[in-house]
């Protein structure tokens, strides 16, 4: 499909204040269920955590220093596909910096990224050498953020991963590299089986490399802790992903009505899948968790999110084989550590494999110099 409208358009975000006194005055007005039987957070997030976060949000959160914060890198929107896809495009002043394409997941967005640009794109000003330079360009995922929502059904990975090729060549990268994680692990394993021109070569902080069929035997200490998690993760931690797997439209609708609802729903996750001491606030500050959160709430986007599930149920961890260059960072509070034995069953050329001793999911968010040290050392291979 062509698009009429190629144009790359400079974009900037601006919320109405309508919309921030909307936000108001449903926080003022929230009905609170009675609070969890248990003391920790095997219900859910519990009743004093979220209403802290709620009061933080209504009296002291401030929306307009997250958006000048978006706004102090350069935002464009184009039409690919039909869609307005909304993106940061921030170039190096080295010109023969390596330009990488950045994707984001759910429940995630372009804030996860925002401390690394400046150290990906001006290493020698963040421990690096010129050699390590990238141009950055971090797109929103559609129905996510300020890129259009999807009006039909359609938008799985492989026609999300076509976009992004679109994209990197529009705005005139003729060789460039992938990162992922979450669902943007799942966009750049698409791309590297689209293999369109220009990419040399990704990244993943959460490779999808389980075998089709788990054997159930003969399996060794790394890959037994791999089943486990997932198994546990499956039986645990699913709830939210099946329901948006198969009725996102209505969990949508709870979610866009209430901002304690698409807060918990949110909050809970960077509880759950962060590398943290029990407490979220003790990786990700109550701010930058509530950047994420609002962006999702000002947007209206829960449902039209949600149904990036919907487009791929049931899923697999499994993301057959790559036949381009790979590299895998594995954070240790991943969903669940993927094995090397299983990456060089897929990845038949794996560039680079390193095991960290901090981070989880969310881990551009998280460790940010950690990340950037990941991405600088494996594309050295590729530079």
């Amino acid at each position: 499909m062509s698009d009429e409208n190629s144009a790359v358009l400079p974009f900037s975000v601006s919320i109405p204040q309508g919309a921030l006194e909307d936000l108001r005055h449903r926080l003022e007005s929230v009905r609170w269920p009675d609070r969890e039987t248990v003391q920790d957070w095997s219900q859910g997030v519990p009743l004093s955590k979220l209403q802290t976060l709620a009061e933080h949000w209504r009296a002291r959160y401030d929306w307009r220093r997250a958006e000048a914060q978006l706004n102090g890198f350069p935002n464009f929107r184009t039409q690919i596909d039909g869609l307005g896809i909304h993106f940061l495009h921030v170039r190096s002043e080295h010109a023969d910096a390596l330009p990488i394409i950045l994707t984001h997941g759910w429940p995630g967005s372009i804030f996860e990224f925002l401390k690394t640009i400046r150290p990906l794109t001006d290493p020698e000003a963040h421990g690096g050498t010129a050699a390590d330079a990238f141009h950055v360009v971090v797109p929103s995922l559609p129905g996510f953020g300020c890129s259009d929502k999807p009006a039909h059904g359609g938008w799985k990975l492989p026609r999300i991963a076509g976009a992004w090729a679109t994209l990197m060549q529009r705005i005139g990268y003729r060789r460039w590299v992938a990162q992922g994680g979450d669902w943007g692990a799942g966009v750049t394993t698409a791309l590297g089986h689209l293999r369109p021109a220009g990419l040399a070569g990704i990244h993943l902080n959460w490779p999808f490399v389980f075998p089709e069929k788990v054997p159930t035997e003969g399996l060794s200490p790394e890959e037994t802790v791999a089943v486990a998690a997932a198994q546990r993760f499956l039986a645990q931690e699913s709830g939210y992903h099946l329901e948006q797997s198969t009725r996102p439209q209505t969990v949508g609708y709870g979610l866009t009505d209430s901002p304690v609802g698409q807060a918990a729903w949110i909050y809970e996750k960077f509880r759950a899948w962060t590398d943290n001491n029990g407490e979220p606030e003790s990786v990700l500050t109550i701010d930058e968790m509530l950047d994420n959160i609002s962006l999702y709430w000002f947007t209206q986007t829960a449902a039209s999110s949600a149904r990036i599930y919907w487009e791929h149920y049931p899923s697999s961890f499994a993301g057959g084989r790559l036949d381009l260059p790979v590299g895998v960072s594995i954070f240790p509070k991943e969903i669940y550590r993927a094995p090397r034995s299983w990456a060089d069953q897929v990845y038949p050329h794996l560039i680079y494999w390193n095991e960290l001793d901090r981070g989880g999911h969310f881990a551009a968010f998280e460790q940010p110099a950690i990340f950037v040290a990941e991405l600088r050392a494996c594309f050295r291979k590729l530079r």
